[in-house]
């Protein structure tokens, strides 16, 4: 069974992406913050992250800046949530090792479960 790790601070999305994703078949853990969201990862290895970028403690940037540097965490795909989906910011996000996005106004819950398997099928 595959691992999805989300990790974002508003509790109605993380609920909602969590639900969906254990419907699909997938084991799910949510951290609230990119702090905890890297402690999991080193401890759980997910298949996937599912990375929000404006967070308390560490911000996405940060936490995939904090993945690159660790050999155990650098090749896990990141699928970026996020509020704005600005050229510049998904640019950055592509080169710390973001390999897809959704904007979160715009995306539905089938559209999170076709790119999570387009990544880890």
């Amino acid at each position: 069974m595959s691992k999805i790790l989300i990790v974002e601070d508003e509790e109605i999305l993380y609920n909602l992406l969590s639900r969906k994703l254990k419907k699909e078949g997938y084991s799910v853990e949510v951290a609230i913050d990119g702090e905890s969201g890297i402690e999991k990862m080193k401890k759980n290895k997910p298949d996937l992250v599912l990375l929000d970028i404006v967070m308390p403690k560490k911000d996405g940037f940060e936490v995939m800046e904090e993945m690159q540097k660790r050999d155990d965490l650098k090749n896990i795909p990141i699928v970026i949530i996020s509020n704005s989906g600005q050229p510049v910011e998904l640019g950055r996000a592509k080169k710390l090792g973001a390999c897809d996005w959704l904007i979160k106004t715009e995306f539905s819950p089938q559209e999170v479960i076709k790119k999570v398997k387009r990544q880890i099928g």
